[in-house]
């Protein structure tokens, strides 16, 4: 979360969008949290199911974003004229 308003308080989509894949890398670092907690039997397999989806999820609607963002000609507030 906090990549993602650093970005957005960057004021154009370049950054913005830099700060969205590095959200998305914190998102991997999460996983490999979780997959560390697994492996010393911190969680239960079972237990991993849901922030694993939660997961995928958020990163679906990063990726998302950072298309929609990369695609737009409007170029962010620190551009306007």
């Amino acid at each position: 979360m906090s990549n993602i308003a650093e970005g957005y308080g960057r004021g154009g989509n370049k950054e913005f969008v830099q700060f969205l894949y590095n959200a998305n890398g914190s998102l991997n670092e999460l996983k490999s949290q979780i997959y560390i907690a697994e492996d010393f039997k911190l969680l239960r397999q079972e237990q991993t199911k849901t922030p694993f989806d939660l997961i995928k999820e958020i990163e679906l609607m990063i990726k998302g974003l950072a298309k929609k963002l990369k695609e737009t000609e409007y170029k962010g507030p620190k551009f306007k004229t």
